[in-house]
């Protein structure tokens, strides 16, 4: 396929793409590089944790804290963040997807510790992004649409399409929202999840003595 031009639109820095997400109970927001970084924002829509899927953009979230001998600041930030790092186009190891679908659920279903070094332990909802929130935050979006709610979105194209009218995506931008190389890492991951998840099913539930 070759490579055309396309009319980009104006969008919100942020969208809702699904409301009250069943046993989590929160949110799932998708937007771009403006609205991750709008604390401001994300704190009036109730945001606590921010998904990161693109390679090419970091934030600068954490409070100003001790800097290591390089320079640099760490510590916690306003949000619990989490990055993953995707290639918009080829180039990604195949399981990368994947790997994204599970980062996100592990952040909504993540404990953490009652402790002074885990302080952002708030349960709020979930903003994926990535530098325009037009591509790689809609197919893992859609991916985990898809999975978490088979009969809303019996297929991803169906998750797909859902999320694509939310996010304010016009069909003329559809041939590269999201790109077609990281739809189909989104099939291939589905369908790996589909055998992770037939092979949990089928092992006995772990005894205290398994975990302990």
């Amino acid at each position: 396929m070759q490579d055309r031009p396309t009319k980009h639109y104006e969008r919100p820095a942020i969208s809702l793409i699904y409301e009250n997400l069943p046993v989590h109970g929160v949110d799932l927001y998708l937007g771009g590089r403006q609205g991750a970084a709008n604390l401001d924002l994300l704190r009036r829509h109730g945001i606590t944790t921010v998904l990161n899927t693109a390679v090419n953009l970091d934030f600068n979230y954490a409070d100003p804290v001790p800097k290591s001998a390089g320079g640099i600041g760490y510590g916690p930030g306003p949000v619990r963040y989490y990055k993953l790092g995707i290639v918009d186009g080829p180039g990604n190891p195949q399981t990368m997807m994947l790997a994204g679908y599970y980062q996100l659920l592990g952040a909504l279903d993540q404990i953490l510790p009652d402790r002074a070094s885990y302080p952002m332990r708030e349960r709020g909802n979930v903003l994926i992004n990535c530098r325009a929130g037009r591509s790689r935050s809609v197919a893992l979006a859609a991916l985990f649409l898809h999975l978490q709610l088979p009969s809303e979105f019996p297929t991803l194209a169906d998750a797909i399409d859902h999320t694509r009218r939310k996010r304010a995506l016009q069909p003329d931008e559809w041939h590269e929202t999201p790109k077609p190389m990281l739809i189909d890492a989104a099939e291939r991951a589905a369908q790996w999840v589909r055998m992770v998840e037939a092979d949990l099913a089928a092992r006995p539930a772990p005894t205290v003595e398994d975990v302990g």
